[in-house]
């Protein structure tokens, strides 16, 4: 055990809340597919970021292997919330969500903005607006790479980020690097 100073209680309490939050939003959003948490987030990032993309591109975004990945898309296409169309090198396939996926997705986001806002509750509006630069600070300093970017985001709603106005911590990190 170690020694209680500020800088450990505060790595130690942002353990626990992300550990909190992640439970929570992860819990959220397959209630809202009925998906597990790899369906989930491979219906919200071919929706918003990834649409018609490889199985491989995919299966790295989401961090799963060659199998793991093939395994996803297969359940995908069999429950009708993905089709698997020629690829642009004829030897791979594009990967791109049906309406009903997309529906499933959209359901994922508002859950996760729904749960997301309520973890926010405690907080006045002061205290929100500190927060929110503080996790555009911490999110800038968790992105070393382009491919960072992906894996991040793999669950954000674009538009609520700031992405297409330029404001998006994670794309400006990577952007620098």
């Amino acid at each position: 055990m170690t020694e209680s100073s500020n800088e450990g209680r505060s790595a130690n309490l942002l353990g626990a809340f992300v550990l909190a939050a992640g439970d929570r939003l992860t819990g959220a959003t397959g209630r809202a597919t009925g998906r597990v948490p790899s369906d989930t987030a491979a219906l919200v990032v071919l929706t918003t970021t990834l649409g018609g993309t490889s199985q491989d591109t995919l299966g790295r975004v989401l961090g799963l292997t060659q199998p793991g990945a093939a395994r996803l898309v297969i359940r995908l296409v069999d429950a009708g919330l993905a089709d698997r169309r020629a690829g642009q090198d004829g030897r791979t396939h594009a990967i791109r969500v049906t309406a009903t996926g997309r529906a499933a997705a959209g359901q994922a986001l508002s859950a996760r903005q729904a749960t997301a806002e309520a973890l926010l509750d405690p907080l006045d509006a002061g205290e929100r607006a500190q927060l929110t630069g503080l996790l555009e600070k911490l999110l800038g300093g968790a992105t070393s790479s382009r491919a960072d970017t992906l894996r991040i985001c793999r669950l954000c709603d674009p538009g609520a980020c700031g992405h297409y106005e330029g404001r998006c911590p994670v794309t400006l990190a990577a952007q620098e690097r």
